[in-house]
């Protein structure tokens, strides 16, 4: 009985901590909705000086409200770059403070899985799973509650292709994938059900699927359409003859139209886009490609603005809006290597991945010099960064030989 008393009166000691103080500065009087409009113009260190005054001000400046205008200038904090914010159930002040991390670099890295033979491969998020293809299989991996180490045991394996997997989406509780083998897979998630069909003569590069449509690209130099209906799978929607080897495929988040990446061996731009419904070319992007800056990675932001890079070191950022002849923005990659593939938050951050020494970039989108650099090999392993991924707290980055993770909240 004493001790639940005692209890009792330390709780309530610490609602009477926490609520406002009855005396003090005439500021602490006014009503909440003007303190809330006053501390909107503090920064993020006026704001964290504050906070340490008392506990009632602790709780009133961890109010999210004041730090939303904060975070959306911050580095991977959750917002996209209209406002949406993307990570409702995490308070904005803590996403704030891991952003600051990606800001200044710090982080710990640790390899996740390792491989015995060189792979090329792919990877996927969704939820608290992650989904990696090594060889010719799709194994499915479930991460534990830090978001820095994964379950050993897979939790599924995807197989059906005699080839390696080139690439997969997940669309629709499906895996799509891609296959050397010049098939299409598709399996389902929460079952055993799984298709292939023959799509393309050679091995097939790249896959996208929206809305219930597979696009898939190849290096026999033509890109098609796809149902997803589980009736019509294999049925060609269109055939394109591209005239290139396709490397990269993103449908517009409109579902009307989607773009090629192509090799650039011939004379004509290697970014094009096509009506999705017809397979009519509808326009190319920029005129001073030089020979062989084939697009490897391409991915649509929003309706209207693209990223893409490739084996020109360049990354280019496309707005539809404004002119389809040149980009808006670009970076260059310092070491004048190739980019094989790029990540952004939708707002203010890149990450890109290096053809030599496993090196990852991040890019502040507002400057051109690069942020950060992270080789994740030395000079014997020397590997590509085949694929990356982030969250608010993690980079996770697929090598050769390893899948590595930058953990960005427990630096």
């Amino acid at each position: 009985m004493a001790a639940a008393a005692g209890e009792e009166e330390e709780e309530e000691a610490a609602r009477e901590s926490a609520a406002r103080p009855a005396a003090g500065p005439a500021l602490w009087r006014l009503p909440e909705e003007l303190l809330l409009l006053i501390c909107s113009y503090l920064d993020m260190r006026a704001l964290g000086r504050l906070a340490q005054v008392c506990r009632w001000l602790r709780r009133f400046t961890s109010c999210d409200l004041l730090w939303r205008r904060i975070a959306r200038a911050s580095l991977n904090s959750g917002f996209t770059r209209l406002g949406t914010d993307l990570m409702t159930s995490v308070p904005v002040k803590e996403r704030v403070k891991v952003s600051q991390n990606w800001r200044l670099g710090r982080c710990r890295e640790a390899i996740l899985l390792k491989w015995r033979c060189s792979q090329m491969p792919w990877m996927q998020l969704e939820d608290d799973s992650l989904y990696i293809s090594q060889a010719n299989f799709v194994l499915a991996y479930q991460f534990r509650p830090d978001g820095a180490s994964l379950n050993r045991r897979p939790l599924g394996v995807f197989a059906g292709h005699d080839e390696d997997v080139c690439h997969f989406v997940l669309a629709n509780s499906h895996i799509i994938s891609a296959g050397g083998d010049g098939k299409i897979g598709v399996h389902k998630i929460h079952s055993t059900f799984t298709v292939k069909y023959s799509a393309h003569e050679q091995e097939v590069n790249c896959v996208d699927c929206k809305g219930g449509i597979i696009v898939s690209g190849s290096r026999d130099r033509t890109a098609k359409v796809w149902p997803l209906a589980s009736g019509r799978l294999g049925q060609c929607l269109h055939t394109i003859q591209t005239e290139d080897r396709v490397w990269s495929i993103a449908i517009s988040p409109l579902l009307s139209s989607f773009v090629t990446g192509t090799a650039c061996c011939g004379h004509f731009s290697p970014l094009r886009i096509w009506d999705l419904n017809s397979g009519q070319l509808m326009t190319h992007l920029g005129s001073d490609f030089p020979p062989g800056a084939g697009v490897l990675d391409v991915m649509y932001e929003s309706p209207f603005t693209l990223l893409s890079c490739g084996y020109d070191t360049y990354v280019r950022y496309w707005d539809l809006r404004t002119s389809v002849r040149k980009c808006v923005m670009e970076w260059e990659e310092p070491h004048d290597s190739t980019l094989y593939c790029l990540q952004t938050d939708g707002n203010h951050l890149l990450a890109t991945g290096s053809s030599y020494y496993g090196v990852v970039r991040l890019w502040d989108r507002r400057q051109r010099a690069c942020l950060h650099a992270f080789p994740l090999t030395s000079t014997p392993l020397s590997s590509p960064v085949y694929c990356l991924r982030l969250t608010t707290k993690h980079l996770y980055a697929a090598l050769s030989y390893n899948l590595h993770v930058l953990d960005f909240q427990n630096p």
